[in-house]
């Protein structure tokens, strides 16, 4: 089973391409792991995922997200490789998204 569930803040604007068959949004999610290293301090890493939605899901991500923001995405993570202009070989690894929901964040006291 190919499944990926991350919480994370939105990277950048969502971007919106229109095409014959609806829509494609495209957008980058951050998420974060903090961890204690051997010194007792806290390192916090930070990756980047690049997150693609369909249709009407596309079309809710253009409304409702903005940079920042703080979600959920639950997908399937997809490979595609293309050649570019210099025939070279770009792979890229996505996640293809089928639920996106906004997450309240938790308040520490």
């Amino acid at each position: 089973m190919n499944s990926v569930k991350l919480m994370g803040n939105v990277g950048r604007e969502v971007n919106v391409r229109e095409f014959e068959g609806g829509k494609v949004a495209t957008f980058s999610l951050a998420t974060s792991d903090t961890y204690t290293n051997r010194n007792q301090e806290e390192v916090t890493s930070t990756s980047w995922h690049n997150v693609v939605a369909w249709g009407k899901l596309a079309q809710q991500c253009e409304q409702l997200l903005s940079k920042g923001k703080f979600i959920s995405v639950e997908g399937k993570l997809n490979y595609r490789q293309y050649q570019n202009r210099e025939d070279q070989t770009v792979r890229i690894t996505e996640i293809v998204a089928y639920k996106i929901e906004e997450v309240a964040r938790k308040m520490v006291a």
